[in-house]
Parts: structure tokens; C-alpha cells; sequence
């Protein structure tokens, strides 16, 4: 009988064990629980409203739509939303994207001009049509059919930037090789009449805080995982210039069947490596969700080293990570995490790469 017991006892060990390497992936850098809410940046409104609509009963991408919807309202650092971010004709235009990794739908929006809810236009692009991306002028046109009112984006912030930019000769801005020289001068630019290329610059022209694109995931307690992300682009940018925020892949990318991920940063140079999309293959293939972000950006560290980025990651069983590319001004990384393990939505730090 004392035999029968201790490996009884040996049974219930093991089994206790069995269960916690399935709660606990090997390596794994975080605790795995669902659901889970996690988001670039210290963006704590946005998380605190996700994690409020998953408690209510709402859906993950209801949680990704108002979570990203909340910091247009709040205007998060300057960088998503109405009245931040003029381009070179003094404009703010919205990009956005939305996505549902059950069925891999994506809506997004892109150079959006007048409206203000820009995630909430994207989420209506999966629901009545059967695109993905909208742009410009005709993408404000949907909007209004869709119900969504025209606004002025434009604010006495945003018109000061502009004009404080116009007087320090236009600079930063986003030309090369044209002339007058765009490193001196405003333009009209044009072509010169023999192109002589210069090299590239590789170092991030944009600060720090100038470009701070909310990107958020959400993984429901089946494990249904969606994601999005908001922005108002790149301060200055040359109009009509689409970044990462809304091409699936890039900015955000959702698969119920392996994890999510959403990307901050130097989207013209980061956007090129679809980094979202590989952080979540990578996960698919049962990496650990801080080192699927950390390869992420060393895969683009090799051809821009001083590039500006972040990404958040998380697989679907509520493991999460992070990583950032290592400059001056930018050594670390502030995002949120909303789970069960947590009495409230936590601001999270990793030390970049």
C-alpha cells in the first residue's frame, strides 16, 4: 500500500509538472494567460479600453478597434489622431488597419483626409466590402456613406508645427537627390538635369518622439487573436506617403493559428521587411515570442542599422515579448500588457538590441 501510494504521488508530481509546461512554453520571457491585451508604447487609456470591452463581452477586434480608437481620441503623443503630424502642405491625413485571424481579413485605410475615427473606418472595410485597403480622398468618401462625420484634423498644434517647420527651411523633410537642395532649402523640388546619386543616409531622420504609432494585439481566452494599429504618419512627410501602420504584415498582423504582432517606428524602413508578419512565422514555428521580436529586428539592423523601431509580440497561448533596435536617445522600450496575471494593465520595459 505505501508503494501503491508514493507512486501514486509520483503520478500526481508528474502531472502537476505536465500541466505547467503547458502554461509555461520553454524560454518563454512572460507567463502565458489569456486573454491578453498588448500594445506599443505606454499608451495606458488605450489598454485599460481593450481590456474593459474584452471584460464586457466584446470581441477581440472590438477590443483592437476601441483600444486604437482611444488614443485618435486622446491624440496619443502627438502621433495618432486629428491635429498632429501635418505633412508638407500642413495637412493631417490617418492611416489604419484592422485584422481577424480567424478569417485573415484585413480592412485598412490610407492617406485618410477629414474623418477622425480612422480605425473605426477600417473595421467597416471588413464589414461591407470585400477589399482590404482604401486610400485618400475616396476612402473619406466611404466614410461618409458609412456614417462617419467630416472633421478638420487640423488644430492650432499642428498648424504651429507647420509653421515652425516652414521657417527652419523646411527640415527635416523626406527628399534626396533633387533639386534645390533639400537640406538647405523649401521647395518645389524637381528632378536635377543629370541625377547624381548620393549615398543613402541609413540613420533615422525622425526623433524619438515624433513617430510613435499605437499598434496593440489582442488574444481572446479561445485564443482568437486580432490586431491593428493607428497613426498619423511621419511629421512632414511628402503627401500622398503611406507607411508601415496600415499594409497587413507590416504594421499588425493576426493568425489565430500561431500569435500576433504590431510594429512602431520607421515605417518607410521597416515596412520593407513585412517585420509583423515575420515575427508571427517565427512564432508559428514554436520560437519564443521575445526572440521572434529581437530576430525581427536584427534582420533589419543588417541593412539599416540606425533605423528607429519597436515591435510587440504574442503567441496564442499568451506569451508575449518585445524588442527595439538600440539608438542614441532610444535604448528602451516602454509598451503595455493587460492579462489575468495582472491586477491592472501594466506598463512593461525591455532594453533594446
Amino acid at each position: 500500500a505505501a508503494m501503491a501510494g508514493r507512486s501514486g504521488g509520483r503520478q500526481w508530481v508528474m502531472v502537476v509538472l505536465l500541466s505547467l509546461a503547458v502554461l509555461m512554453p520553454t524560454g518563454a520571457a512572460s507567463p502565458a494567460a489569456l486573454p491578453l491585451v498588448i500594445n506599443t508604447w505606454a499608451f495606458r487609456t488605450a489598454a485599460e479600453t481593450a481590456w474593459r470591452v474584452l471584460e464586457s463581452g466584446g470581441s477581440e477586434l472590438d477590443a483592437v478597434e476601441r483600444g486604437c480608437g482611444q488614443c485618435e481620441i486622446d491624440q496619443c503623443d502627438g502621433s495618432v489622431g486629428y491635429g498632429g503630424s501635418p505633412d508638407e502642405s500642413g495637412e493631417t491625413t490617418l492611416d489604419a488597419m484592422i485584422m481577424d485571424g480567424n478569417t485573415m481579413e484585413v480592412g485598412a485605410v490610407a492617406g485618410l483626409r477629414r474623418v477622425k475615427n480612422a480605425i473605426g473606418v477600417a473595421r467597416k472595410v471588413i464589414e461591407y466590402t470585400k477589399h482590404t485597403l482604401l486610400v485618400g480622398e475616396s476612402a473619406s468618401l466611404f466614410a461618409v456613406r458609412m456614417g462617419f462625420p467630416y472633421e478638420d484634423l487640423t488644430t492650432q498644434k499642428s498648424l504651429s508645427l507647420y509653421s515652425e517647420w516652414l521657417n527652419q527651411s523646411c527640415q527635416p523633410n523626406y527628399w534626396k537627390n533633387v533639386v534645390p537642395d533639400s537640406s538647405k532649402s523649401c521647395g518645389p523640388y524637381k528632378r536635377p538635369e543629370e541625377v547624381t546619386y548620393k549615398e543613402e543616409q541609413t540613420s533615422s531622420k525622425r526623433s524619438v518622439r515624433n513617430h510613435d504609432t499605437i499598434g496593440m494585439v489582442v488574444i481572446g481566452v479561445s485564443g482568437t487573436v486580432a490586431s491593428g494599429t493607428s497613426t498619423n504618419g511621419a511629421i512632414h512627410k511628402i503627401p500622398g506617403r503611406v507607411g508601415d501602420s496600415p499594409i497587413a504584415g507590416a504594421g499588425s498582423y493576426a493568425d489565430s493559428t500561431a500569435g500576433g504582432a504590431a510594429a512602431t517606428g520607421d515605417g518607410d524602413i521597416m515596412m520593407r521587411f513585412l517585420p509583423s508578419y515575420q515575427a508571427v512565422e517565427y512564432m508559428r514555428m514554436g520560437t519564443d515570442p521575445t526572440v521572434a521580436c529581437q530576430k525581427v529586428i536584427s534582420r533589419i539592423q543588417k541593412y539599416a542599422p540606425k533605423f528607429f523601431g519597436a515591435i510587440v509580440c504574442a503567441n496564442k497561448t499568451g506569451s508575449y515579448g518585445a524588442a527595439c533596435n538600440k539608438i542614441p536617445g532610444f535604448t528602451q522600450f516602454h509598451f503595455m500588457v493587460s492579462s489575468p496575471l495582472l491586477s491592472q494593465p501594466t506598463e512593461q520595459v525591455v532594453d533594446c538590441i
